[in-house]
């Protein structure tokens, strides 16, 4: 945690390719510019436009994440390795990922700046395949058909098989991801403090293949037979070179480190106000007939 001014001196940031995002930099700009500290920009996956000069995570105090939770996820990625934490700044609607709207981002620069912020950490999946190939997945990782044709993927834990699934495939999500395509699918939603690999099947024809939460000290094994149409995977919904049959997948602690503020928004409070879970119809009926005033659908910003 940094806790003097002295230690905070240069800035990193990914942007989001097409939001507009120039006013966020300008008051980063102006902020740092006060502050004696510098601003470079991250290569990242996805920046199709240049605001900085280009620096290296690791030449960075912080890293600044402008746009969406795609945007924090690329910054988390490019921090991992060098241990560099990242502040999700929302310019759009606030995500899972986000800390600040983008209009308080110099508001949030002062508190990190004077140490009033906690480090996150974020774990990954190690994903491996072949020999000596691999890679990290913050949020999930899909095995998905390609074209026509389904995909029969089996599924082992610790050596055990748990189910041979045919169809669009499977989902493997981190809890942290598990709001994403795992709960679009019909899969489980684990909430802060619980951790485990949330393994979910999409779109099976046939058979049983309840969603599957595996222990962190655990190891996936993923069997994919593609159909004719063959098979595709995506790690953080970005396509992903994985060319394996046989894919492992085991649990990695700490792997990268989000910036919390002081009086965010609850995880699963987000899930309510964007709308992903939403109260059953009937309660919304019996607090109008005892006239209770039902919940906000808009709470307030997080600072």
């Amino acid at each position: 945690m940094m806790d003097r001014m002295s230690t905070f001196g240069r800035l990193g940031v990914v942007v989001h390719p097409t939001r507009h995002v120039e006013r966020v930099l300008a008051d980063i700009g102006a902020w740092a510019s006060a502050h004696g500290v510098t601003v470079g920009q991250i290569a990242a996956p996805g920046q199709m436009r240049r605001v900085a000069d280009p620096v290296e995570a690791e030449a960075c105090d912080l890293l600044l994440a402008i746009g969406g939770d795609g945007t924090a996820l690329a910054a988390l990625h490019a921090g991992a390795a060098s241990s560099r934490p990242v502040l999700g700044v929302a310019c759009g609607s606030v995500g899972a990922l986000m800390s600040v709207a983008g209009d308080r981002v110099a508001w949030a620069l002062e508190q990190i700046a004077a140490g009033r912020w906690t480090p996150v950490d974020v774990p990954g999946l190690d994903v491996g395949w072949d020999e000596g190939h691999g890679a990290v997945a913050i949020n999930d990782l899909v095995v998905i058909r390609d074209g026509a044709g389904q995909v029969i993927v089996s599924v082992s834990v610790d050596g055990v098989l748990y189910a041979r699934v045919a169809g669009d495939g499977l989902v493997v999500a981190t809890p942290l991801g598990c709001s994403a395509y795992t709960m679009a699918a019909g899969g489980p939603i684990l909430a802060p403090g619980a951790e485990g690999m949330a393994v979910t099947p999409l779109a099976p024809h046939g058979g049983s293949c309840p969603p599957l939460v595996a222990a962190t000290g655990s190891h996936l094994t993923v069997t994919v037979e593609p159909g004719h149409g063959g098979v595709r995977h995506e790690i953080d919904g970005r396509p992903n070179a994985i060319d394996g049959r046989v894919l492992t997948i085991g649990w990695r602690s700490g792997y990268a480190t989000l910036v919390s503020l002081a009086g965010e928004e609850p995880r699963l409070t987000g899930l309510r106000r964007r709308g992903l879970v939403l109260d059953s119809p009937r309660t919304l009926v019996r607090d109008a007939r005892r006239g209770e005033a039902a919940e906000p659908s808009e709470p307030g910003r997080s600072p």
